[in-house]
């Protein structure tokens, strides 16, 4: 059975401030739940679920287990469906500091929108780049809808936040790609093996301040009379282009 203190804690972290002082987030949906059992089993601490999910499943005994209803899942629930489980994590990649040399790396200039970084994330993991750095004012990463659009890859992708323009100046020498409508077709380009991407704002696009580090402008040609590309859209496709 759910407890109302529970379950007031658990809708607690649907908000940011929570999130941070407890260092705990959700995740929910039957996908969403076995991909981090599969990839981070020891940062689960509690899973909810309907009988017929437990039923199916094999958890880990340090993990603890309430099978709940599906009129109390939805209580605790970010979805307007609930979907079967939820899970509450400790925070993935904490205290850490991203290693730019010998890689590639997608940096994010005030990406805002959470469905965009959760998309950005699961392309970011199809094309096997593993890390991204946010600058400050982005989505935050642990948001229920970037959880949710991440479809599990958050499990494997590392993303950091910090100053973004600290960080490119101390790493002069790994190639800067930008994306930007004056840069040349991405498609000209040859694939890479280190290098930073920047991705800019889905208004605004990339920051002067942050312009200024690229060492080679790129952009996707338009063909159309669209004013303007996805963000996430066009991550894909410069990803498919440079790696």
């Amino acid at each position: 059975m759910l407890g109302k203190l529970k379950a007031k804690y658990i809708q607690s972290l649907g908000q940011k401030k929570q999130r941070d002082a407890e260092g705990r987030f959700v995740a929910e949906g039957p996908k969403i739940v076995d991909d981090l059992l599969s990839s981070v089993p020891g940062m689960i601490e509690e899973i909810y679920s309907l009988p017929e999910w437990k039923s199916q499943h094999s958890i880990p005994p340090a993990v603890e287990h309430i099978e709940v209803s599906p009129n109390e899942l939805e209580r605790i629930s970010q979805l307007k469906t609930p979907n079967q489980v939820l899970a509450v994590l400790r925070k993935l990649n904490e205290d850490t500091t991203p290693v730019i040399a010998g890689k590639v790396s997608l940096l994010l200039d005030t990406i805002q929108d959470p469905g965009n970084l959760g998309t950005i994330i699961r392309i970011a993991d199809w094309f096997n780049i593993s890390q991204i750095i946010c600058s400050p004012d982005c989505a935050d990463v642990y948001n229920p809808k970037v959880i949710q659009s991440s479809m599990g890859s958050i499990a494997r992708i590392q993303v950091f936040y910090g100053d973004v323009i600290e960080l490119l100046g101390e790493n002069r020498n790994v190639p800067v790609y930008a994306m930007m409508l004056d840069g040349d077709d991405v498609s000209s380009f040859k694939q890479i093996t280190e290098g930073i991407i920047i991705i800019g704002n889905e208004s605004k696009g990339i920051q002067p301040a942050i312009a200024q580090y690229a060492s080679k402008k790129i952009t996707i040609p338009r063909k159309g009379g669209a004013e303007s590309l996805n963000a996430a859209v066009a991550t894909g496709i410069v990803l498919s282009r440079l790696v």
